[in-house]
C-alpha cells in the first residue's frame, strides 16, 4: 500500500540586513494548499542565511507566512487556507484610543494575497470575524479533547466540581463548560488600577478580587483561551485557594507560556495555589513545560485534520465546530459509568 506524500517542500531565506523569503519547491499548479504554521513558536529554527537554528519573533512568522502564501499564489495554487492554532495579534481586535486594531490589520493582509479560509483555535474573541469580507473563518475548539484530559484525572460526575471563570471576559467560555457538566457557574472579578500599567506576572495592575459565588471545598475548573505571562492567573488560583477550595484545575487552548511563566506556575504550584493545568498541542512546548508534573497536554491534531478533511472533500464542518453533543454524550457516558475510559466514550 502506498501512502502518498502530501507535503509541498518550501525553502525560507532570511538575508543579512533581515529580509526574509519563500521559495516553494514543488509544483502546487491546480491544487488546494493548506499552510499549517505555529506563528507562536519559539523554538529555534533552521533557516537558509542562518548559521545555526535561532528563535524568531512573530513578526518574522508572519513575513514568512506572508511570503509563502505570495509564491503559492505566483505559482498557481487553486486556493490556499491557513491553519494557524493561534490567530496572531489576536489580543489587539479593540482599541481604548489612538491604537491599531492589528487583528484585523492581519485578516485585511491575507484577504488581499488571496487566502480563502483561515482555520484557528478558540480564538480570542469573535468579534475578529468581522473584519473579513471574502475569507472565511472558522473557529474551532478543544473542549472535547481537553474534558478527555480532565476525565483522566477527576470524576466528572463528582457533585463538588464548580466551575469558576477568571475574569468578565471568559464568562461565556465557562458559561459552555459549566452547562456541559451541569455544574455551578462562579466568576471573580478583578478591579483594577488603570493609572498603572501592568509590566510583568508579578507586577499587574490588579488592586483586589471579588468571588461571586461559593468554592469552599470544592474542585474548582478554570478555563481560559490562553496563558501568557499567567500573572493574573496565578493571583486567581491563589485567591480561589485562600477561600477554601479543595483543587484548582486549569484549561487553556493556547498555553504560551511566555516569559519566566514556567518557572512562575512551578512556584505556585509548589507553593500549594493549583493541582493541574490542561493545555492543548495547539502551541509548540519543549520538554521544559512538558515534564512538569502539573501540566497535561490534550492533542488537538485530529481534530484539525478532520476540519481539513471535511473541507478538501465539500463535506459539513458544523459537527466539528459545535461539539457539545460530542461533550454531551462524554459526560453522561462517563457519570453512568465512571470506570469507563474517556477514550471508549
Amino acid at each position: 500500500f502506498h501512502c502518498p506524500d502530501f507535503t509541498i517542500n518550501v525553502k525560507y531565506t532570511r538575508f543579512a540586513n533581515g529580509e526574509e523569503k519563500a521559495e516553494i519547491i514543488d509544483p502546487v499548479r491546480g491544487l488546494n494548499v493548506y499552510i499549517i504554521h505555529d506563528v507562536s513558536n519559539m523554538a529555534p529554527i533552521k533557516v537558509a542565511g542562518l548559521e545555526e537554528p535561532q528563535a524568531i519573533s512573530v513578526n518574522d512568522h508572519l513575513m514568512f507566512l506572508f511570503t509563502t502564501i505570495n509564491a503559492l499564489t505566483n505559482a498557481g495554487a487553486a486556493s490556499i487556507t491557513l491553519v494557524l492554532p493561534t490567530y496572531p495579534y489576536a489580543r489587539q481586535h479593540k482599541k481604548a484610543s489612538r491604537e491599531a486594531l492589528t487583528a484585523a490589520m492581519f485578516a485585511r493582509f491575507c484577504e488581499e494575497l488571496g487566502v480563502n479560509r483561515i482555520i484557528t483555535l478558540d480564538i480570542h474573541s469573535r468579534e475578529i470575524e468581522n473584519a473579513f469580507s471574502k475569507c472565511r473563518l472558522e473557529n474551532v475548539h478543544g473542549s472535547d479533547q481537553t474534558l478527555i484530559a480532565l476525565s483522566r484525572i477527576i470524576d466528572l460526575s463528582d457533585p463538588d466540581i464548580v466551575v469558576v471563570s477568571p475574569d468578565t471576559g471568559a464568562v461565556n467560555r465557562n458559561k459552555f463548560y459549566a452547562q456541559a457538566l451541569h455544574r455551578p457557574l462562579a466568576m471573580l472579578y478583578k478591579e483594577r488600577d488603570y493609572s498603572q500599567v501592568s509590566t510583568s506576572a508579578k507586577n499587574t495592575n490588579i488592586k483586589s478580587i471579588n468571588l461571586l459565588g461559593d468554592v469552599k471545598g470544592k474542585i474548582v475548573l478554570m478555563a481560559d483561551d490562553m496563558i501568557a505571562t499567567g500573572g493574573t492567573m496565578i493571583i486567581a488560583m491563589k485567591e480561589l485557594m485562600a477561600r477554601g477550595a479543595k483543587k484548582v484545575i486549569v484549561m487553556v487552548s493556547l498555553p504560551f507560556f511566555n516569559g519566566g511563566a514556567i518557572e512562575n506556575f512551578d512556584q505556585a504550584y509548589k507553593e500549594g495555589s493549583f493541582y493541574r493545568i490542561i493545555g492543548t498541542n495547539g502551541v509548540y512546548q519543549g520538554k521544559e513545560l512538558l515534564e512538569k508534573e502539573w501540566f497535561i497536554q490534550a492533542d488537538v491534531t485530529e481534530l484539525f485534520a478532520r476540519v481539513i478533511s471535511r473541507l478538501h472533500h465539500g463535506r459539513a464542518i458544523s459537527p466539528l465546530l459545535d461539539n457539545r453533543k460530542f461533550i454531551q454524550k462524554l459526560v453522561d457516558t462517563t457519570q453512568s459509568n465512571p470506570s469507563l475510559s474517556a477514550e471508549d466514550a
